[in-house]
């Protein structure tokens, strides 16, 4: 499972940094890849990264500024074009409006698409757990921005244990279908008349990982609840120290608050995005260095940089 950033800026790119998106990595896990935001020129960036498009099953939107759902149609469109790649159905979750923003778009561009798009749309009276799968669940909570925005909650569910193969066959246990039903948790009893406990050739289950990413917001206890005990908590982090009135007057963060929220939440580890182009070289930097006196785990991520979980 690993986390990449298409886009890092806030409001408008800068030379260094795309608007908003991230990809989830889940190939491993599922073979699948999910999208957060869809900032303009997001299709290109992924031109520099090994994502292929037909693998983007899910698409999370947090809220429906521009510079977060303004690639949406060239994504869309592009991702039509693997003529040689199998086509796949595609869902896209977000505030109320995101379809009609999507279906307005390629209607007017006469764009046809060969894949169906599955629109699950939210107001804040629909929140809570937005999805469950047999090994994922997500779950959702409206933030404090000037429009609303959501972040998301990615609790992987836990992994079971592994089986220690070697220590069976020391055991005397044939290699064949009983390997399987120790696997199953399972007991067996050998033809000498011995019991092979399977709990004691499996290891207990591996707790699964936790992903927040949240939207444009200020400093918010929904945040705080989203991150709860996160692996990894990507906060927005618009302005800088010192900065607190002009944050929430345009109903953003600092990166102090989203290191306050970290804390909080007992995060583990605080990757910062949506950095205002206003802050270049030392000053991002200092940014990153005054949220590490808050939370010592923090991290200002530019574009295409990777993250394992």
């Amino acid at each position: 499972m690993q986390l990449q950033f298409l886009g890092t800026a806030a409001g408008q790119p800068a030379k260094s940094r795309n608007v908003s998106s991230l990809v989830l990595k889940l190939l491993d896990e599922i073979n699948e890849v999910w999208m957060f935001d869809c900032g303009e020129g997001t299709q290109r960036q992924i031109l520099s990264t090994t994502i292929k498009p037909r693998k983007v099953r899910k698409i999370f939107i947090t809220h429906l500024h521009g510079d977060h759902v303004f690639g949406l149609p060239g994504f869309l469109s592009s991702r039509s074009f693997q003529a040689s790649d199998e086509q796949t159905d595609l869902d896209i979750y977000g505030p109320q409006g995101i379809k009609q923003f999507v279906m307005t778009s390629l209607r007017a561009t006469g764009s046809r698409l060969p894949y169906r798009i599955h629109f699950k749309e939210f107001t804040a009276n629909d929140l809570g757990k937005i999805l469950e799968t047999d090994k994922f669940t997500v779950y959702a909570e409206a933030l404090d921005h000037s429009v609303f925005c959501i972040g998301y909650r990615v609790v992987q569910k836990d992994l079971e244990g592994s089986l220690d193969a070697e220590a069976l066959k020391a055991a005397g246990l044939p290699f064949g279908p009983l390997f399987g039903q120790i696997k199953k948790g399972q007991d067996v009893t050998l033809a000498d008349g011995r019991l092979i406990r399977a709990k004691d050739y499996i290891s207990p289950p591996k707790k699964g990982k936790v992903v927040t990413i949240l939207g444009d917001t200020r400093k918010t206890d929904a945040s705080v609840r989203l991150a709860l005990g996160a692996d990894i908590l990507v906060h927005e982090s618009t302005y800088g120290k010192g900065d607190e009135k002009l944050a929430k007057s345009h109903a953003h963060a600092t990166n102090i608050q989203a290191a306050q929220v970290a804390k909080e939440a007992s995060a583990k580890r605080l990757l910062l995005n949506h950095i205002s182009p206003r802050f270049l070289g030392r000053e991002i930097g200092q940014m990153a260095a005054d949220a590490r006196q808050v939370f010592a785990n923090t991290y200002i991520v530019n574009d295409l940089e990777e993250f394992d979980l």
